[in-house]
């Protein structure tokens, strides 16, 4: 594609995104707080948290140092209302996981001359691979996270209900959502050092989030985010598979290279 003509469809593209979602949180905030007894600054601010992270997933499919700045107050929204909500696991997941990574992907990618300005803009981050031993190293620790977060959510699922065992929808949805953690977890590892194979990560996680919200569309579960939220991930999931494409650009460029080099 002409360089040109790539930048006009990636500006599009993310304008498109970015406008998109803003819509469609627009409208939810809208509804609900018309509603009695609604919290209009948390609502509020998880509607603006929304929008930072969608941002901030369209700045790291272009490789721009500005993901961590957008991310940070993502996580940092994100954190809040967990913790307004007693959602304790979710808040400790991201008060001292996500957010620290942000300031370690903001240093890496640093390191790796994103953000450098030039006469020819701002530069990108230098992107690397994973070499095949760190791919196994990765499915593995994948499956035991997976396995791991399965058990501790099966067991507060079980504590939670009366009945005597899980049923399999339930089950269902608990392996999902142990899937979209461990791939969260791993994929925020990746993009915080620089792997295309993020992306791998990213697509998977999106799939797997429009699946859970579907599920809970179909069966009436969670709160009246859910249809926003599954529109949400099908941005992300567009946006996803267009970083792919930005991303393996670069590698094939040579400017993508292995850790141990």
């Amino acid at each position: 594609m002409n360089p040109q003509i790539e930048k006009k469809f990636n500006l599009a593209f993310n304008i498109f995104l970015v406008c998109g979602m803003f819509i469609a949180v627009a409208l939810t905030t809208a509804f609900k707080l018309r509603q009695p007894d609604v919290k209009a600054f948390m609502l509020l601010l998880a509607g603006f948290g929304s929008l930072m992270g969608v941002v901030n997933t369209v700045m790291s499919a272009n490789g721009h140092i500005l993901t961590f700045v957008f991310g940070f107050l993502d996580v940092l929204i994100g954190t809040i209302i967990y913790l307004d909500n007693g959602i304790y696991g979710n808040f400790a997941l991201h008060a001292f996981y996500f957010l620290p990574m942000q300031v370690i992907g903001f240093r890496q990618w640093s390191r790796r001359g994103a953000g450098v300005k030039s006469d020819e803009g701002i530069s990108k981050v230098r992107a690397r691979r994973l070499s095949g031993r760190q791919w196994l190293f990765l499915a593995g620790g994948l499956v035991v996270l997976t396995a791991v977060l399965y058990g501790i959510l099966y067991g507060v699922e079980r504590l939670a209900t009366t009945r005597s065992a899980v049923s399999s929808l339930s089950q269902e949805k608990i392996f999902l959502d142990s899937l979209v953690m461990s791939l969260n977890i791993a994929g925020q590892v990746l993009l915080s050092f620089a792997y295309v194979e993020q992306w791998y990560l990213w697509i998977l996680v999106n799939i797997s989030s429009i699946v859970l919200w579907s599920h809970a569309i179909v069966i009436g579960s969670g709160s009246g985010n859910a249809p926003v939220m599954l529109f949400k991930y099908v941005f992300y999931l567009l946006n996803s598979l267009n970083g792919l494409r930005i991303w393996m650009k670069l590698s094939a460029s040579g400017q993508a290279d292995h850790l141990d080099n």
